[in-house]
């Protein structure tokens, strides 16, 4: 492991931000990390408790929100979608926060539920039944299915026709368990009962949930003398009420307990969470006196009942007749550990089960197999999740690692060091977040070898089967380019594109964006594909341009027929080889394409762009050489050069409807169709490479035509890729960068090779809106959305 980024807060006269406690974080599928901190303003003597959420490629760009929560926030917890968030407070007080316009920078309290007074000391959201299961040995294999398999989960509860229901559910310090309930219409159904009949104190709690549709929750009231509770949960709809029904389910009292030697060594349980959320059969206890923590891990297993033989000879018990129990057996437990101060877990949904724990070692050195402990003196260890055995160490103090014991006694008797107070594992355990007692967020790098030697085809190997699990996923795959190095691109994109042509053709359509955003965000990483981005970046923007107009076509009559007016004019296109695009056009029921004067007016930037990028294609096609020109994939890719054929056909058609929303050329002649020509070089350079097993050359009269282009048309300048100032492309050389919340850092360390400059928009020059093709001049006067990932204004 080894530092990446650290980010804090810049000291301020008169409020400063100060670690809240409990101190909490969250982090999401698309890489957004929530945390809080408490505000204090030294004039008013008061805390305000705030809300934080960053984006990991921009994390100095903070969003910050009063959270409105009088106490304390206890909890932090993010969805399946990654945009809603549940915050809970030390007052009963739980509030739904959601994503508006899908902007990260901008949420709003949409709704909530409170037990009034009572803290909230576990929450999660209801399970939606989903779960992805990842075949670590199946890696190798070729079809996604092996390698990813949907595993049989029952949604906590579900709508009319099986749609899950979407709620959560929280327990309180005093032993309630209250679910609410998001109803289609947006009201809130919410119900509250008592875990068991005789009601305690819940000093920790854990909630996860079973394939069956259950709840299980564990409790403790935070000693280690005391019992660890397990309950049943399960939540119903009844007369348009919540209905809660719970049941006892088997407890354990922790080994050290039990154990004669240390029986009162650890009085206090500190930590309490189950292995993940859809894994109720495993729980990881820590217990911990003033200096020392032990920690345990547990599994819920089925064992058979012994029968009396007098039993026996009555009623002879045969084969699955055999009564069972369940009951909890260790798993492993840690030797006497420093103090743990935080825990995180990793999110990965890695198939093993109790009997795999030679499998685990097997494939120990695979990311997603170890949790995170944090400890007072700084460091942070990465163990085994099933076996606890150390798989990684990460000394605190970032640079002064201690290089023999008596370094290590030195900095122990000098005085307490900055240690986590909070941490999260990213969603492929690839980087881990901390929030220290000084309230800077640092950003680990886990390597995926966790520190041990493997050859560059075992790490490739890794990396990869983790980015088709983000494109299946949809997941963000950001923590995983912290570990590409620019030799690695290469292999990783070719890779990546042999194992999507081997899936089937709707998967592929499935996937086809995502791959194309995964091989560009990639590319980015070394200088040698750097013009390769730029074909990613249009490539995407010609699929959604594509896709945008044809949903505006619509059948002139109702009873419509099998296929859609998109579909009949990619079939027609594909049949028709004619270079005279009027040929083509009277092919088509011209009455699909009819809209409304003022919807093509408002396209005539989408349509300019078409046309630009078909011109220069072409123009571009006598260089074909040079891989290094921008344009350059897109004269051998002949699904995309259709593309652009079917747009042309569907622009020719509308200039007939209204002529000002076509394309404008700066033409040599007035009398020159520009739109017949383009077309017509266009289709002689889609037939040589519309097939992809047999693309051939194109012929020295097709290369002649383009060759004569700039002296017949002005050749546009294409905008290709927007300012490249996010943090990835600044880890590159391993340093660790330092960062400070609301403050842009400088280009210091930023290595951009002079072929990225000819691609970038500097920062000084117009800004334009990359979805709409508007130029929006240098200082805009409005506030523009803007793209975390690649900065692109929206």
């Amino acid at each position: 492991m080894d530092l990446a980024y650290v980010c804090e807060w810049e000291k301020r006269p008169k409020s400063d931000h100060c670690p809240s406690i409990p101190l909490v974080c969250a982090w999401s599928c698309r890489n957004l990390i929530a945390f809080t901190t408490d505000l204090r303003n030294e004039e008013e003597r008061d805390l305000t408790h705030m809300v934080h959420i960053i984006d990991t490629e921009h994390p100095w760009d903070v969003y910050s929100v009063n959270s409105g929560h009088v106490e304390a926030i206890t909890c932090l917890e993010w969805d399946q979608s990654g945009s809603r968030l549940l915050s809970a407070d030390a007052d009963g007080h739980i509030k739904c926060w959601s994503m508006t316009d899908h902007l990260a920078n901008s949420w709003e309290n949409t709704v909530g539920s409170m037990v009034e007074g009572d803290p909230v000391v576990a929450l999660s959201w209801l399970h939606n039944g989903v779960k992805l299961a990842l075949h670590v040995e199946k890696s190798g294999a070729s079809n996604f299915g092996e390698k990813f398999s949907r595993v049989k989960f029952s949604p906590s509860l579900t709508l009319f026709g099986g749609k899950p229901m979407e709620g959560w559910i929280a327990v309180t310090i005093s032993g309630l368990v209250t679910v609410s309930l998001l109803k289609p219409n947006g009201q809130v159904l919410t119900s509250t009962e008592s875990l068991c009949r005789l009601r305690c104190r819940v000093a920790l709690a854990d909630v996860a949930f079973t394939g069956g549709g259950n709840i299980v929750v564990a409790t403790s009231d935070g000693s280690s003398a005391s019992p660890v509770q397990f309950y049943k949960v399960c939540v119903s709809v009844v007369n348009e009420k919540c209905k809660i029904d719970t049941e006892i389910l088997p407890s354990l009292f922790m080994r050290c307990t039990t154990d004669p030697a240390r029986k009162d060594k650890y009085p206090a349980i500190t930590h309490l969470k189950f292995l993940a959320r859809d894994m109720s059969e495993q729980v990881l206890l820590c217990a911990s006196n003033q200096n020392n923590s032990i920690v345990e891990c547990w599994s819920l297993r089925k064992e058979g009942l012994p029968v009396n033989n007098i039993f026996q000879q009555i009623s002879p018990v045969v084969g699955d007749k055999q009564p069972m129990i369940l009951k909890w057996r260790i798993l492993s437990a840690t030797n006497d550990l420093d103090r743990v101060s935080a825990v995180a877990l990793p999110k990965l949904p890695i198939s093993l089960t109790n009997t795999d724990l030679k499998v685990a070692n097997d494939t120990k050195f695979f990311p997603g197999l170890g949790l995170a402990l944090a400890f007072h003196d700084g460091s942070v260890h990465i163990v085994h999740r099933l076996s606890l055995q150390m798989m990684a160490v990460f000394h605190g103090s970032s640079s002064q690692r201690p290089v023999d014991e008596q370094t290590i006694k030195r900095q122990r008797t000098a005085g307490p060091l900055v240690h986590f107070k909070a941490m999260q594992l990213s969603w492929t355990s690839l980087a881990l977040a901390g929030i220290d007692s000084h309230g800077k967020l640092s950003m680990l790098r886990i390597s995926p070898s966790m520190g041990h030697v493997l050859d560059m085809n075992t790490s490739l190997r890794h990396l990869l089967f983790l980015l088709e699990y983000c494109m299946v996923t949809g997941y963000d795959w950001w923590d995983i380019l912290l570990h590409v190095q620019p030799n690695m691109v290469q292999n990783l994109v070719e890779k990546l594109h042999e194992e999507y042509t081997r899936q089937s053709a709707a998967l592929q359509q499935v996937l086809a964006t995502r791959i194309v955003a995964m091989k560009a965000s990639l590319c980015k990483l070394s200088s040698s594909t750097i013009a390769r981005v730029c074909d990613y970046h249009a490539k995407l923007f010609l699929i959604a341009i594509s896709c945008t107009l044809k949903s505006l076509l619509r059948p002139h009559f109702l009873n419509t027929p099998d296929k859609s007016p998109g579909d009949r004019l990619t079939e027609i296109c594909s049949k028709i080889t004619d270079i005279d695009i009027d040929k083509v056009m009277i092919n088509l029921k011209t009455e699909e394409f009819v809209l409304e004067m003022n919807t093509l007016q408002s396209l005539q930037q989408l349509i300019q762009w078409v046309g630009d990028f078909v011109l220069y294609l072409l123009a571009s096609l006598p260089n074909q050489g040079s891989p290094v020109r921008p344009g350059h994939s897109f004269l051998r890719d002949g699904a995309s050069l259709g593309m652009f054929r079917e747009l042309m056909v569907v622009i020719r058609i509308w200039g007939l409807l209204k002529p000002s929303c076509l394309p404008v050329y700066t033409a040599t002649s007035d009398t020159q169709d520009s739109m017949s020509l383009l077309f017509r070089l266009l289709t002689k350079l889609w037939l040589c490479c519309r097939e992809e097993n047999h693309i051939t050359e194109p012929d020295d009269t097709l290369i002649d035509e383009c060759c004569l282009l700039p002296s017949q048309l002005l050749i546009p300048n294409i905008d290709w890729l927007p300012i490249n100032d996010g943090i990835i492309s600044k880890l590159q050389n391993k340093q660790l960068v330092r960062l400070q919340f609301g403050k842009a850092p400088g280009l210091i360390g930023h290595t951009v090779s002079s072929q990225f400059d000819a691609f970038v928009r500097a920062p000084g020059q117009p800004k334009i809106d990359h979805l709409r093709r508007l130029h929006l001049g240098a200082y805009p006067t409005e506030e523009c959305k803007s793209c975390t990932r690649v900065s692109t204004a929206l």
